[in-house]
Parts: structure tokens; sequence; C-alpha cells
């Protein structure tokens, strides 16, 4: 092979040999050995899927981390490199502050909530004839759910020390993304070509923009939602309305979905009760959820990323799908980010088409 010796044009091995006498199976051999990484690749990403959406939560975290901070430091003397430190510690003492006043009450509620609903489900089977209907809903369960359940409740987030373990890993790893995302974020677009440095970073900044504008929204409206959850409850005179309210604040961060799951829990009870008490809290539920999406969201979305509830609804199923509990939480999240993506780079910057993208427009006010 005299023609292989020698490399007087500076051509590299591969040129060589696609010129060479193997040239067509040497083509064949590269295919086939991109084709096998890319296959390997994408079965490590599945593999390693559960961590990150971790990853992601992370990012969330860290977005909402620093978009306090930056508030710090625009209406304070506090520089731009240390105001992520009181915004971590501010965050942290509202945390430790709501947990003292109100974590043994709402513990206390929540456990009342877990013991008392299965006697609940039982006495709404009773009315409709229906014998041990807490077990018989179990039972429903299970089936539905199959082993795949029982398998993943030994995985990340699925056991008690696992999800502890995964909240603590995610924030921690969130205070460090908030601390420099500059050096994250370089880090990813260096994984590109260098002609897609600028493109990509600039996708990221509105990316983060977007999830930022989201989250604070999002984080609003499940507040008022407790709140008035909590004081409709109340007044009703529904067992630990405490912990009923903050289940809806907290179901609430998944749209649509969410307020309806929210609401199970008080319509057990108020079944358990008495007729009256179902229709005052079936109205109540119906008029927090009116006023939410009336007037809470929409006010919100004025300054907020407004993503199409067709796409917020099918991201919850197909995420939900795939990644269970956790999916079902970040699918909405995920769906600005991909949103945001293809309208940027592909609708815009591909084919050309002139089109509003989620976290842009309050970014070019700014």
């Amino acid at each position: 092979m005299p023609e292989l010796r020698g490399n007087p044009e500076g051509q590299g091995w591969g040129a060589l040999l696609a010129n060479g006498p193997f040239g067509e199976d040497w083509r064949y051999l590269r295919r086939l050995l991109m084709t096998i990484a890319v296959i390997g690749l994408a079965y490590f990403l599945w593999r390693i899927s559960e961590v990150l959406l971790l990853v992601f939560a992370a990012v969330l975290i860290a977005v909402l981390l620093r978009a306090f901070a930056d508030l710090i430091a625009r209406y304070s003397p506090i520089p731009d490199r240390w105001s992520l430190t009181p915004a971590v510690l501010i965050v942290a003492g509202l945390v430790v502050g709501f947990v003292y006043l109100f974590g043994s009450q709402i513990g206390g509620q929540i456990s009342t909530v877990a013991e008392k609903l299965p006697a609940a489900i039982n006495a709404i089977g009773d009315k409709f004839g229906v014998a041990n209907a807490s077990d018989e809903a179990e039972k429903l369960l299970g089936s539905v759910s199959g082993a795949s359940a029982l398998s993943r409740a030994a995985g990340v987030g699925y056991t008690v020390l696992g999800a502890v373990g995964d909240f603590a890993l995610v924030i921690v790893a969130a205070i460090y993304f908030a601390a420099d995302p500059r050096l994250y974020r370089r880090g990813t677009a260096k994984l590109l070509p260098p002609s897609q440095h600028e493109r990509v970073l600039d996708a990221m900044d509105v990316t983060g923009n977007a999830l930022k504008l989201w989250f604070g929204g999002q984080l609003v409206s499940m507040v008022l939602v407790a709140v008035v959850s909590g004081l409709a409850y109340w007044w009703i005179g529904l067992p630990s309305p405490l912990a009923l309210a903050l289940i809806a604040g907290i179901t609430n961060f998944v749209p649509y979905l969410g307020p309806l799951l929210g609401a199970v829990p008080a319509l057990i009870f108020a079944f358990a009760i008495d007729l009256e008490t179902v229709i005052w809290t079936a109205g109540a539920v119906i008029a927090i959820q009116q006023l939410e999406g009336n007037l809470i969201t929409p006010f919100i979305q004025m300054r907020t990323a407004a993503i199409p509830a067709v796409l917020i609804l099918f991201s919850i199923v197909i995420f939900g799908l795939v990644f269970g509990l956790l999916g079902i939480f970040l699918a909405v999240p995920l769906a600005v980010c991909i949103t945001v993506l293809v309208k940027k780079l592909w609708v815009r910057q591909t084919l050309g088409e002139d089109t509003s993208i989620p976290g842009e427009e309050p970014e070019i006010q700014a």
C-alpha cells in the first residue's frame, strides 16, 4: 500500500483511508461507528433520565435564586458577586420560619388527612352501596400502576430517604448553578461548534428569562390559591384546613390537572360529612379555580411566559407517562424550554419566520 505511506498534501489519516483502495469500506465503517455511538449515547441518556430531571430541577431553582439575587443587587448596595448569599439566607429564613410557626400544625393535619382519608372513602362508598371502598380503590390503583410502580419504589425519589437525598442534591446544585451561571453556560456552549456559540448562548439567555418569568408567576398563583383555599375550607368547617390548603397550593404548580387533583381530598372529606358541606366545598373549589383561571393567571401572564394550553396538557401527559410523578411536576417548565428553543432556533433563525418568543420581550424591554 505505497499510496498510504506518505502524506504530501497534509491530509489526515481519515481522508487517506477514504480515498484509498478501501475507501468504500472505510466510509461504511465510519457510518456504522457513528450510528453505534449515537445509539449508545441515547441509551446512556435514557438510563440517567431521572438524574437529568434532577439537574433540570436544580437549574429551575437556580434561575429563581439568581433572579432574587439580581433584585437584591439592583436595589441595595450589595455588589452583584455577593448578592446570592443574602438571597439564599432570606429564602432559607422564610422556609425555616414557616416550618417553625406552622410546621407542627401542618404536619399534624397532614397526618390526620392520611389517617381519616380511608374512612372518608369508605363512608362515601357506603352511601353508594360499595363495601370497603378504600380497599377497592387501593386495588384499582395497584392494577393500573402494576409492578412498575413497585419497582420504582426503590428508585430515585420514590422512598423517603431517596426523596430527602434528591432534594438536598437539587438545592446544593442549584446554589452552585446560581453562583456562577456563566461558567456552566459557557461549558455547555463549548460542546457545540464555535460558529454556534453565540446562537446557543443567546437561546439560553432567553430560555432562562422565560423560566424565571414563568416560575415567578406560578409561585404567586400557588400562594394565592393556597391562602384563598385555606380560608374557604376553614369557613366551611372542613377538618385540617391548613393541610388541605397546602395540598391545593402545591398541586397548583401543575396547571389544569393539578387543581383538580388538589381538590379531591377536600371533596372526599366533604362527602364524609353531609351533602350541604359537599355543595359548599364544590362551590368553593369552582369559585377559586375560576378566580385563578380568569383573573389571577391572565394578570400574571401579562408579564410572564404564556404557553398554549394544548401544549401544556400534552406535555403533562407525555412527561408523566415517561418519567412518572417527577415528570408531571416538571412538565410545564420543560415545555417552556422546548417552546423557546424551537421557536428561536428553528422557526425564527432556521425557517426565517417572524414569531414571538416567550421570555424575549420582557428581556428586550429591560
